[in-house]
């Protein structure tokens, strides 16, 4: 079992993000503990005012929401009811076993999953502590559980073999086909907090992906030197449609200056997924090189990779950013290395063009065909400037044998006597 821990300072938008995929029909209430209804019961007024009744207690507490995943191997098939136990067991060693949580179970990925919200806001206004909780507590209960129910353990799961991260499947906002606020809200909190990215501009690139995009607004603008940000909905022409939402007014605040802190961690935290990226760029030309862009495209978008070349006005691209949807990471070209920029990638295809330009025209050609040639002798030159022609040469002994064996019969100087035998006297 992997235990994961996030602290917010939006129990409203932990609550979103786990109600939006109840909707879709991707995720279920399982339980709900210390609410005075049944699940079934539970309206999402009634959840957010449960929480937020806490809160109102400990105003001056920021971080004050839990969004804990415990995941599951792929090979556990756990029935409900077990999962509600290993839930509740969880809670109670993590410290939490008094407060009110809610529990989902998720079916959104291809091992079981649940995901627990909380508050760290006791009934008396007082907090619960959050430093080192996953070391200090977290880390002893999961193990402690797996023991108790027979669980796959984390430590004895193999190198490359760690729960898959899958792809983050969200709907594209469409302008007047949903709710502005509430679409840019679910989106922009789960592309914020899933996705690493270094910059705005790596953040737009997602975030247009499902519709949204950020904006500071013109460096002139009182909004850009105050270092404000709004999101808009966008077409698919780019162009923004509807009126935008401050990014104070979002579940999360995801401000500028909360992302610019996002950008610094993720430096470092997608690393490891730069060689995962150009191991897929690789295969592709190794196995079957793409010759044109589409192709490249096409093909990356099959292992969820998306390709965005940037042109300048007479249409010559001049960069490239690839999305990896499957490690929810982003790079611009030059990042990868200088073999994945905008302008090497484009020298690849016209290479690989030519390549297979060969191949198809010696394949319409047919093997080379071999003609006999006769050879002369060559002449040759004496110091003094003269040119005389080669004389051939004398046979020599292996080509008479040769011409002997062929013709079936030797020479007479090479052909052996008998020796007629001398018959003794007879006595």
């Amino acid at each position: 079992m992997v235990a994961k821990i996030i602290t917010g300072k939006s129990i409203q938008g932990a609550l979103n993000y786990n109600e939006h995929k109840v909707r879709e029909g991707k995720a279920e209430l399982l339980f709900a503990s210390r609410f005075l209804l049944e699940p079934e019961e539970l309206s999402f007024r009634d959840k957010l005012q449960r929480f937020e009744r806490l809160l109102e207690k400990s105003p001056q507490v920021r971080t004050n929401t839990l969004h804990i995943s415990l995941n599951f191997d792929p090979s556990e098939k756990l029935e409900p009811e077990r999962l509600q136990a290993i839930a509740i067991r969880y809670m109670d060693k993590l410290g939490f076993g008094e407060q009110p949580y809610l529990v989902y179970r998720h079916h959104d990925a291809a091992h079981p999953h649940l995901h627990i919200v909380t508050t760290n806001i006791r009934p008396d206004g007082s907090r619960i502590d959050l430093h080192h909780i996953g070391r200090l507590r977290s880390e002893p209960a999961r193990k402690e559980i797996e023991l108790e129910y027979g669980l796959v353990q984390a430590e004895k799961m193999k190198k490359g073999e760690e729960l898959p991260l899958e792809p983050l499947r969200l709907e594209k906002a469409v302008y007047g086909k949903s709710e502005t606020k509430r679409s840019i809200a679910h989106i922009v909190t789960s592309v914020t907090r899933h996705y690493n990215y270094t910059s705005l501009a790596e953040l737009n690139a997602v975030l247009r992906h499902f519709g949204v995009t950020a904006d500071r607004g013109g460096e002139r603008t009182q909004m850009h030197q105050k270092k404000g940000l709004v999101y808009s909905i966008v077409n698919d022409k780019g162009e923004k449609q509807g009126v935008p939402i401050k990014a104070s007014a979002l579940p999360g605040k995801p401000t500028l200056p909360y992302l610019e802190k996002q950008f610094e961690k993720n430096k470092l935290s997608r690393r490891p997924c730069q060689l995962a990226l150009r191991s897929s760029i690789d295969n592709l030309f190794r196995s079957h090189p793409p010759s044109s862009r589409d192709s490249f495209i096409k093909r990356l978008k099959k292992q969820d990779i998306q390709v965005l070349f940037r042109e300048n006005s007479q249409g010559l691209p001049y960069g490239v950013t690839y999305i990896d949807h499957r490690h929810r990471t982003v790079f611009n070209g030059s990042e990868l290395g200088k073999a994945y920029s905008a302008k090497a990638i484009t020298e690849r295809f016209r290479q690989s063009g030519e390549q297979r330009d060969e191949v198809e025209q010696t394949k319409q050609e047919g093997p080379p065909q071999h003609t006999a040639t006769m050879s002369f002798p060559q002449p040759r030159q004496h110091a003094q400037g003269t040119i005389h022609p080669q004389q051939p040469e004398a046979p020599g002994l292996l080509d008479t044998l040769l011409k002997a064996e062929q013709q079936g019969y030797l020479p007479e100087a090479l052909r052996r006597k008998r020796k007629k035998r001398r018959r003794r006297p007879r006595l």
